[in-house]
Parts: C-alpha cells; sequence; structure tokens
C-alpha cells in the first residue's frame, strides 16, 4: 500500500485531535472497539454528534465531546483481538485518507507509534518523513520508535539531524527516551554525550533527566559517575535513592547500598517497594544471607509482609542462600499465594536438586486452582534434568502443550536436550532439536556441547561448537567448552588453536570467582588470590586442610588441570582454585554451628566437588557451594547432588 500524507488544511478542531486520539491510542492497547466505519470518520472530522437517540447513546459509549460540549458516539463497531495485525492500521490509515484531508501532525505521530507497535518500522519512518513541519513530539515519537528496538545508530542519527538540520533543541523527553537504549546496549559513549548535552541545554533542573541518567551510569557500570551526578541533586526523590542504590548493589557494593538505604530512611524518605526489591534480588544473586534477613526484619516491621512481590522476593533470597527452611517459611506465611510465589518455591526445590519435592509443588500447584505457565514448565523440567528424571521430564514435556495448554519454547527444549545429555543419550537430544519447531538458540546448542563434554565425544562437540561459533561469536563460553574438551583428550594443538581464535576475536574467559559473606560483607576470591588482607592466615588453613583430606582419602584429580604442565605443578594449580580458598577463609571466621554457604560463577570443577566431601567428613561441616547450574550440600562427605551434575 503506498502510503502518501497530507494535503492543505487548517485549524483543526481540539474536539477532532480528542476524538482520533482516543481511537488510535485504544487501536495500538489491542483493547479496544475498533470504530472504522466511513461515515464516523467523516462526522468526527467535522466535530458532529452521531447518535442521537437516547437507545443509542446507551450502547455507545463516548469517544470525546464536539465544541458544544455534547458527546460524539460511533454507531456501531467491530472488535479487534490479539491477533489484529498491521493491515488493520493500514485500513485505519487509508480511511484517514479518504475521508479526512489535514496537514496537522498531531494524528500522524499516533499513526507512527501504531505502525512501529505492530511491527512495521519502515512504515513508521516512511509516515515520518512525509509529515510537514515536524515538531519536536514528531522526532520524540520516531525516536522512541528506534530507542525501543534498541538501534541505538538509528536512534541518535535521527537525534543529530534534530539538530543539525531542523535547529531543533531536545527537551527532557528526548532525553528520556534516548538513554534506555544506552543502558540495554551498554553504549557509554552515547551515553556520556546525552550527559553532555544535558549539561549544555540547562536540561539539570529537570530531576527525571538526572535520575534517568544516574540510573544509565549504574547499569553501564560507572559507579563513580553516578555517585558524583547524584551528590549534585539538590532535592532529591524516592526515585534518585532509589537508581543510586540499584547502582551500587547491582555493581556488588551491597555494602554501600545498604548504607544508602539506611541514610534515606534518615532524611525522611520510606523505602516503596522497588526499594526493597532491588535490595532483595542484590541479596539473592550473592547469597548474602544475613543481609536478606536484616531486610526481612525491616519488612515486617515496616508492614510489607502482605506485598506480594516483596514475599515472593524474600522467598528466593532464602532459596538461593542455601536456606530453603526459611524459604519455605517465607512462603508459608503468605495467605493466598499466586502463580509467581509458587513458582518461587518450586524453583527453589528445582535449584537445589530436590526434584521430587519440586513434583509434589507442582502437583499443589494444579491443586490449588493455579494454571502452571511456561515459566512453571521450565523449573520443573530442570529439577527432573537435575536429577536425572528422564521419564518424569517427558510426561511434563508432553502434557505441557496436551493438558495445560502452554506451547514448549526454547527454554522447555534447552531443558529437555540438557536432560538427555547428562543422561549421555546424545542421539536422542539431536533427534528432539531436528523436531523442534523453531530454530534452536545457542542455549538450546550448548546443552548439548555441555553434554559432548561430560561424555568426551568429541567429533559431535566439534561440530556443535562450530554451530555456536556462527550463532553467538562473541561468547567466550563456547570457545573454552571445546578448548577444555580437546585439552581433557590431550589434543593439546587443537586447544591451542582454539585459544589463538579467541585471541584473535577479542575474547577473554570469565576468570572463576567465589563469594562468601562474612560480617554483613561479600567476600570474592579469584585462583591463587592474595589480596585479602588475612591470606596469610587463609593460605596456612588451606595447606592445613589439603593434608587433612589427603591423610583421609583425597587424591587430586589433576587430569581436570587443562595444561601442558607436569603432575607436580598441576596439584598446585589445583589446590588453589577460588572454592577452595573461600572455604578455608569461612572455617576460620564463621560460627561452628554454622553451614558455610558460598557463591561460585561459574560451574565448580570435578576435584573442588570432590575436596569439599572431604572437607565437610575431616572438619564435621556442612558446606554449601551455588554454582552457576545449582546448590551442592556437602555433609559426613555426601554432596545432595549424588555426583551427578
Amino acid at each position: 500500500m503506498k502510503i502518501s500524507w497530507f494535503s492543505k488544511k487548517n485549524n483543526w478542531l481540539n474536539a477532532t485531535q480528542s476524538c482520533l486520539l482516543n481511537v488510535l491510542s485504544c487501536i495500538s492497547r489491542n483493547s479496544y472497539n475498533f470504530y472504522r466505519q466511513p461515515a464516523f470518520l467523516h462526522n468526527i472530522l467535522t466535530g458532529r454528534n452521531l447518535c442521537t437517540t437516547a437507545a443509542l447513546t446507551q450502547q455507545c459509549p463516548p469517544f470525546g465531546r464536539n465544541l458544544t460540549g455534547s458527546p460524539i458516539f460511533p454507531p456501531f463497531h467491530f472488535t479487534v483481538t490479539s491477533r489484529s495485525t498491521v493491515s488493520d492500521v493500514h485500513k485505519f490509515h487509508s480511511q484517514m485518507i479518504k475521508h479526512g484531508n489535514y496537514s496537522d501532525g498531531f494524528i500522524g505521530d499516533r499513526l507512527v507509534t501504531m505502525y512501529a507497535k505492530f511491527g512495521s518500522v519502515d512504515s513508521a519512518l516512511k509516515l515520518f518523513e512525509e509529515i510537514p513541519g515536524k515538531d519536536l513530539i514528531s522526532w520524540n515519537s520516531m525516536i522512541v520508535v528506534f530507542a525501543q528496538r534498541g538501534d541505538v545508530k538509528k536512534s541518535f542519527s535521527l537525534f543529530s539531524k534534530m539538530r543539525s538540520e531542523m535547529g531543533m533543541e531536545p527537551n527532557e523527553v528526548t532525553v528520556i527516551s534516548l538513554l534506555p537504549v544506552c543502558i540495554n546496549m551498554r553504549a557509554l559513549t552515547e551515553g556520556k554525550s546525552i550527559h553532555c548535552y544535558v549539561v549544555k541545554f540547562g536540561l539539570l533542573s529537570e530531576i527525571k533527566v538526572v535520575n534517568s541518567i544516574v540510573n544509565m551510569y549504574g547499569k553501564c557500570q560507572c559507579v563513580n559517575a553516578a555517585c558524583e551526578l547524584f551528590n549534585t541533586i539538590s532535592f532529591k526523590n524516592l526515585v534518585s535513592w532509589n537508581s543510586m542504590i540499584a547502582t551500587y548493589s547491582q555493581n556488588g557494593f551491597l555494602e554501600d547500598g545498604i548504607n544508602l538505604f539506611n541514610s534515606m530512611r534518615r532524611v525522611g524518605f520510606g523505602p516503596d517497594r522497588a526499594t526493597i526489591v532491588t535490595l532483595l534480588q542484590v541479596c539473592t544473586e550473592l547469597a548474602a544471607e544475613k543481609q536478606g534477613k536484616a531486610m526481612h526484619g525491616y519488612i515486617v516491621s515496616s508492614g510489607f509482609s502482605s506485598d506480594m512481590p516483596i514475599a515472593t522476593a524474600l522467598i528466593r533470597v532464602y532459596a538461593k542462600s542455601g536456606r530453603l527452611d526459611a524459604s519455605y517459611e517465607a512462603f508459608s506465611e503468605i495467605s493466598y499465594p499466586d502463580k509467581i510465589a509458587w513458582t518461587a518455591i518450586l524453583a527453589g526445590y528445582a535449584i537445589h536438586g530436590y526434584a521430587r519435592k519440586a513434583i509434589r509443588v507442582f502437583d499443589l500447584i494444579v491443586k490449588n486452582g493455579a494454571k502452571p505457565d511456561h515459566v512453571t514448565f521450565t523449573h520443573i523440567l530442570s529439577a527432573c534434568s537435575h536429577s536425572g528424571l528422564v521419564e518424569e521430564g517427558k510426561n511434563y514435556f508432553l502434557i505441557m502443550s496436551k493438558v495445560y495448554g502452554v506451547e514448549p519454547d526454547v527454554d522447555h527444549y534447552s531443558c529437555m536436550v540438557d536432560l538427555l545429555g547428562r543422561l549421555g543419550r546424545l542421539d536422542e537430544a539431536q533427534e528432539l532439536i531436528k523436531a523442534m519447531p523453531m530454530d534452536p538458540n545457542p542455549g538450546v546448542w550448548g546443552a548439548l556441547l555441555g553434554a559432548c563434554r561430560v561424555h568426551h565425544n568429541i567429533k559431535l562437540g566439534k561440530e556443535i561448537a562450530e554451530k555456536l561459533f556462527m550463532l553467538d561469536p562473541t561468547d567466550p563460553r563456547n570457545y573454552i567448552m571445546l578448548s577444555n574438551m580437546y585439552s581433557a583428550s590431550g589434543l593439546w594443538r587443537e586447544a591451542s588453536k582454539v585459544r589463538v581464535l579467541m585471541k584473535e576475536r577479542g575474547l577473554k574467559k570469565d576468570p572463576g570467582c567465589s563469594f562468601i559473606e562474612h560480617g554483613g560483607k561479600v567476600y570474592r576470591f579469584v585462583v591463587g588470590d592474595r589480596s585479602h588482607p588475612e591470606s596469610d592466615d587463609i593460605s596456612s588453613k588451606l595447606d592445613e586442610l589439603i593434608t587433612k583430606i589427603q591423610k583421609a582419602g583425597y587424591i587430586p584429580k589433576t587430569d581436570l588441570v587443562l595444561h601442558d604442565v607436569d603432575e607436580e605443578m598441576k596439584a598446585d594449580m589445583i589446590s588453589k582454585h577460588s572454592e577452595k580458598i573461600a572455604i578455608a577463609f569461612g572455617l576460620l571466621v564463621t560460627n561452628q554451628r554454622r553451614p558455610i554457604t558460598i557463591t561460585k560463577n561459574l560451574r565448580i570443577c570435578g576435584d573442588c566437588h570432590n575436596a569439599a566431601k572431604f572437607i565437610s567428613l575431616v572438619e564435621k561441616r556442612k558446606i554449601i557451594i551455588r554454582d552457576s547450574k545449582r546448590f551442592h550440600h556437602f555433609l559426613d562427605g555426601v554432596c545432595s547432588c549424588g555426583d551427578y551434575w
């Protein structure tokens, strides 16, 4: 359809704009009665009342009022459903052209937004370019379209064109529209340029703008820049405080986030749901149980206990801190748990590897009338995968669509590939991938590559890795996994080639690190770490531990050291992994009666897993390690995973 717009006509009625805005806004929400009859459009454009009888007035809600104050009613309508497409917008647009000749950009801006909402960005851009006399609102509307699609280049190109060619200066809406794309695409350079524009155009007095820039710096990991800007705000509002608390917390400075939270309260700002949920989410990621408990106490004393999102976040905090008992207790305090709360407790059992308990929770969800959704099925399939319950997993995969009407997506297929792959059923996993109704994403292929590593299938692993290199060439994990597979098989030359390829592509391996909370702080350790003030004591304790567990039967798994060095060097290297250092530190500083809880950013290696079992035996301590996949509870020389992970 050729879209040609405006002809000359002046003096639009305010009522016309109001009525058409209502129509277009309704269309873009897909939840309205779409009035599209030619007579209706003609009368809307002339501001005439369409309903004259009382009966019709009762049946048809008003869309607006004309200049005399009388309501304007449409004569009849049809309903647009979720199946509506851009063709509906085209039809409405055509009728606008046919029944209304106008040059005001007001309606054009709304149609631009509608086309973009339905995915027709080309039509939106063509329409935008044909609007005569575009004002700042028109430019902002188009910038938003590309910003929401994550197109940094096009968003800033329009921004520059607006200023250089049209001579228009941005306002706070322009700035606030551009900052999210800087955040989502980690475009720090562009974000800094927006900050400069804000200073130049005198927009620092707009608190919404400053808050958005603080948030941008925080999301781009520029904590100092965010802090400096935050400190310049004369009249901080709650959003200002929340933005800075989130910046500290989400960048690993949980203690600073908590301190700022307390400062906010001292100056008279009461936290809202966003403040509390932000802090709880960080406690969850860092397994900061002590800080989570402190937040729990504040939640109870401040009357937030009945807030469902906060209560659900508490369930996750305790579950991911290794305290399933406290997680279940937090869940039990909810009088009427919704589907999200049920799914949170199910996910807790799943990540801890307690598949049977997760299955019982699933049955309770159904029994209590809450319909499982795609997230629920992702967690139940993950639980089955962690415990090797292949038949149960297959059953859930089957009934999710047939019984509950939830069509499997790529996440569910990824779980099934992981389940089959862990058991060595690689051919079956491949057949499942071939039968997928959508293209497999890197998560699906990554699950199969992980299975190839576990079962030493080099040939298939190389084939899958090459697919991943094409699908996601910037993810270093795929290169590392293939290199490790070669190294484990003694194929040092092939492993070296993969490492060289990584270097050529500018990729670096994320260093393995372990986190442990003590005294309200979260400590981070990397392999061979000597940065802690008490590193000498930690090193001595670790040497003592290695000697004790070797006497108890521990033998280092030096074959897991994927470097071409002698055995003595391998044994020394593997003894200084971050998990072992964190355990030694935990034994030095924690109470004998409390478990040692550690979070690892990567998958725990086989030797550290074995060493943790022996340490739990000789030290008579419970050790909980949460790696990137699941929890491991070590006690009396045994792990809860049953050595299946």
